[in-house]
């Protein structure tokens, strides 16, 4: 259970639009031989929600697939303020919070169909794919799918969102559940030769209890001949972030052969809780960024277009978990067993309490600062639509994207309550959360009765730095076929590479003074009085150091970071792809219904380095460093 705060907007839009006439009522008045009124009218032009759903319908009847699609209200202005938000509302698309490990949050970062795991779900920008990096760290290392967070992408560059329910030839591959393309808007969409808009909007969060501003402008130019045009968008948003937790880490088994299942069988192959924790996370993100946008029209029949996109993400943040660690005193079933009157429920430990033990650790207490996470997107992409004869088009398209996850710092404090004090826990069902104890344990000082927590260690993964990169030609044909039902006949080719790798990281460790009390802060601050237990009775009012005491802790005289004898070789990998395809499709379309049929040929290259741990008289391993006795092989 989490809860990241109420948020309430209040939104001020400043634009250069065409006046609004009012209807005044008035009393009738009696005229004589009076001219009758000209109630024709030359035009009715509809602007705003009403032109947005026609704009919707009309792109789904165009098209010979099944696809839900979502279009801008008026000029920056989405359904909602993100674009996962909108898509959320549409049958069989599924929207998360977060990319994988870090815990949901307040604003939806992924999006998915029928259920499947979002990295099945291709998302395009303009028909080509884009390169993107994650903000958390565990995401940085793992996500190599096609996977793009939303978080990056403000709905302000939206001119329409197109789903691709279905698959088809003509639709760039990697997209197995489905694909989304978010269509821009272009310099010469526009009606009038100069247009501005800016917003100025502010977001407050009551659990922080920060208000932050939301930014964008627009403005656009095109020349009266409509021609020549340049449009440049530029946005920066920043919000504050604070998420309550009471978190159950996992769960783990009894092994049936263990001491404590012997001794008590009814607990073999069952489930326990690995940890359960009462986590604080604090977090400020900032979103900076813009889009720029060349077209120019040589001619009736030849469209030119060159757009550039930058979006960075700046995401510091701060986690606390306070944790109850059976994963450790019950090690399943190797340590120490339950109280009599411990309930089990449906194969799950869902009650228990553990008497102390001297020496035994109960409790681990994870400080976790992450001062300087980044996320980065871009692209830039030239395409050419030529109208070859009034039959036959030709679409061209050449670009590159680069998209990069960047943890530089990680300033980590583990240490362990509860030394000998035992520990209880109750699971509750999914009304309330769990309760859970750390025996009579003091958490609101480092220094109960005067003694240190007990030190436990210092980690962390330093220097992270994921690049992702990708670069694209593709060539697509449209010829319209002249027959009642067969409406196109589409072929094209592609090329890709892409490339994600991590190439830099190391993990801390502490060197013999980093592992003495003596060096811990000296003073220390407590957990928000408002902290939500979400029903549950568990640990309240816990002390914490600071993220400036954090990084003052994780000094070079308490920790090492030596970037030979730490590299930490489970976060290096190099992910090599290169694609070549080629496609015909034909079209068909009549009075409420239609289809297409067709072949995409697609052919892969894929080269995977990663690195695993071996002995060092493995034949072809490669030893790193002194500080490890054994050394890395390529996988």
């Amino acid at each position: 259970m989490n809860r990241t705060g109420d948020l309430y907007m209040n939104r001020i839009a400043f634009a250069v639009k065409s006046a609004l006439g009012l209807i005044m009522l008035a009393p009738p008045v009696l005229v004589h031989a009076a001219a009758a009124p000209d109630t024709n009218l030359d035009e009715i032009v509809v602007t705003g929600i009403r032109k947005s759903e026609e704009q919707s319908l009309a792109t789904k009847r165009a098209s010979s697939e099944l696809v839900e699609v979502v279009s801008a209200e008026d000029i920056g202005k989405m359904p909602d303020k993100n674009v996962a938000d909108s898509l959320a509302r549409l049958p069989g698309v599924t929207t998360s919070s977060a990319g994988a490990n870090e815990g949901g949050f307040d604003e939806n970062d992924r999006v998915s169909m029928r259920g499947t795991n979002p990295s099945l779900t291709q998302t395009l920008i303009n028909g080509h794919g884009v390169a993107a990096g994650d903000w958390f760290v565990l995401d940085q290392v793992t996500q190599v799918g096609r996977s793009v967070s939303y978080t990056l992408l403000p709905s302000e560059l939206v001119s329409q969102v197109v789903v691709h329910k279905s698959s088809n030839a003509s639709l760039v591959e990697g997209g197995v559940a489905g694909s989304i393309d978010i269509i821009t808007r272009k310099p010469l969409d526009f009606s009038k030769p100069f247009t501005l808009e800016a917003s100025a909007g502010a977001v407050y969060a009551r659990l922080p209890s920060k208000t932050d501003g939301q930014y964008s402008a627009l403005g656009n130019y095109k020349n009266d001949a409509n021609n020549f045009g340049v449009m440049l968008q530029l946005f920066s948003e920043t919000r504050h972030l604070r998420r309550d937790g009471v978190e159950i880490l996992g769960y783990e088994q009894f092994k049936p052969d263990s001491a404590v299942a012997i001794a008590h069988p009814d607990l073999a192959n069952v489930y326990y809780p690995k940890e359960i924790g009462a986590a604080l996370f604090e977090q400020r993100r900032q979103r900076n960024g813009g889009l720029l946008d060349i077209e120019f029209k040589p001619t009736d029949d030849l469209t030119l277009d060159l757009s550039g996109f930058h979006s960075k993400l700046s995401a510091a943040n701060y986690n606390r978990n306070y944790l109850m660690w059976s994963t450790h005193f019950v090690n399943t079933g190797a340590g120490q067993g339950p109280d009599p009157g411990y309930t089990v429920t449906n194969g799950t430990l869902t009650s228990a309490n553990f008497t102390g033990v001297p020496g035994t650790l109960y409790g681990v207490y994870d400080q976790i600062s992450r001062p300087d996470e980044t996320a980065t997107a871009g692209f830039v992409n030239f395409d050419a639509n030529w109208q070859a004869t009034e039959r036959l088009s030709f679409l061209g398209q050449v670009g590159t994207s680069q998209g990069s996850g960047k943890t530089p710092t990680q300033d980590v404090s583990e240490t362990n309550p509860g030394n000998g004090t035992g520990a209880g826990y109750t699971l509750q069902g999914l009304g309330s959360a769990p309760n859970f104890n750390i025996g009579a344990t003091n958490n609101t000082t480092p220094t109960p009765g005067g003694i240190p927590v007990t030190f436990g260690w210092i980690f962390g993964a330093q220097n992270v730095d994921v690049e992702d990169r990708e670069t694209w030609a593709k060539i697509d044909s449209d010829f319209k076929i002249q027959d009642s039902s067969w409406t196109d006949l589409k072929f094209g080719a592609r090329y890709e590479k892409h490339a994600r790798t991590s190439g830099n990281a190391l993990a801390q460790g502490p060197t013999a003074a980093g592992q003495s009390t003596a060096a811990y802060p000296t003073t220390f601050s407590n957990y928000p009085s408002n902290f939500n237990t979400f029903g549950g009775s568990i640990p309240t009012n816990i002390w914490y150091w600071t993220p400036a005491q954090l990084a003052a802790y994780n000094s070079p005289a308490n920790v090492n970071r030596d970037p030979l004898a730490r590299e930490y070789y489970q976060y290096l990998f190099q992910v090599r792809e290169k694609n070549s395809a080629a496609y015909v499709q034909a079209d068909f379309k009549g009075t409420n219904w239609a289809a297409n049929i067709g072949v995409r040929y697609v052919h892969t290259q894929e080269d995977v380095v990663t690195y695993t741990q071996v002995d060092a008289s493995t034949p072809g391993a490669t030893l790193t460093a002194v500080a490890f006795s054994s050394g890395c092989q390529l996988a």
